[in-house]
């Protein structure tokens, strides 16, 4: 567990759980399971919900980039490496991502008789801002650092909205005017929680992640061009030296770090999936020279970009979306 969480708790395996907790995590792998039905990712007919399946561990992390939401395992275990911080969470916790940022990622519990399946319900930061003011309504406690990662001990009403909502899928006309007040259930819990002020940071407009967050949408949307830090920091509206600590704060890296993450991410999927060779691949992303552009990617994903791809492309997932 990383240092400082704000969320850190008394870690709980599914075997110290009490008998009904064991009954409804296992009902919501149950659930969970007839809507993924083999690897990979879904996304359901509610708004702002989607499954996670996977059977097996990862040999090798996997680099992506995360998107805002809380992840509700229900079967497995994952590890998230984000700078120097480690976040593990399984059925006992639950994570809430509250910005997007790379990070890297392996299934550390997971088997074809018991998959990792997980639950994820993406935030909308307009809702979470309306529901703290209700939440707070004296204002936000003080909150001293923020992060993109939180973890903490499982909130068993927010467990027990997560079947509620997976339950509403075989009624899709009740469903469709029940899962909103069953989300914002999810999210008061979320806000009422030991992490509730640091996670209600993701709505409020004055709040450091929630400026870090405009800085990170602009970065994500102009990768390829060149940028200096003290024009996000004009975007983000803070000083340079106050985004500077800021976006590492958050985000654990610097923006310039950020930066060569996101180009590189863009540049593996621009050569998986449209096949381009590397050399088009690095000039897409913003990179002049191409022997430059080999060895930060050598040393990000651990091979060379013609090396990397070639696994990826004879991984048997990838050959199930082919």
């Amino acid at each position: 567990m990383a240092k400082n969480n704000p969320v850190a708790a008394p870690r709980r395996t599914g075997r110290d759980m009490p008998d009904a907790d064991l009954a409804d995590v296992a009902k919501l792998a149950q659930l969970l399971s007839v809507y993924a039905p083999h690897d990979g990712v879904f996304e359901l007919a509610i708004p702002g919900l989607r499954l996670v399946r996977a059977s097996q561990v990862n040999e090798i992390a996997t680099r992506a980039i995360s998107q805002m939401g809380l992840c509700i395992v229900a079967q497995g275990a994952k590890r998230v490496l984000l700078g120097q911080n480690v976040y593990e969470y399984d059925e006992s916790r639950i994570a809430v991502y509250s910005a997007e940022v790379p990070i890297t990622a392996s299934i550390i519990r997971a088997s074809k008789a018991e998959p990792y399946l997980c639950l994820v319900v993406n935030i909308d930061p307009q809702r979470l801002s309306e529901l703290a003011m209700k939440v707070y309504p004296h204002g936000l406690p003080k909150v001293q650092d923020a992060r993109a990662v939180y973890v903490g001990q499982r909130n068993h009403g927010v467990l027990k909205a997560g079947i509620r909502l997976m339950e509403m899928l075989a009624q899709p006309e009740e469903g469709e005017l029940l899962a909103p007040l069953v989300i914002d259930e999810i999210l008061i819990r979320l806000l009422r929680s030991p992490a509730g002020a640091a996670i209600a940071q993701i709505g409020i407009a004055d709040s450091s992640i929630h400026k870090v967050a405009k800085a990170v949408s602009w970065l994500r949307d102009h990768y390829a061009e060149p940028v200096k830090v003290e024009e996000l920091a004009a975007i983000a509206h803070m000083s340079a030296s106050s985004f500077h600590l800021h976006f590492k704060s958050v985000t654990s890296m610097s923006p310039v770090q950020y930066q060569k993450a996101l180009r590189l991410q863009e540049a593996r999927q621009l050569m998986l999936a449209r096949m381009m060779d590397v050399s088009t691949a690095s000039l897409q992303v913003g990179y002049a020279s191409v022997s430059q552009f080999s060895r930060e990617y050598s040393r990000f994903f651990g091979s060379s970009p013609t090396k990397d791809i070639a696994g990826l492309r004879a991984s048997p997932e990838h050959a199930r979306r082919a």
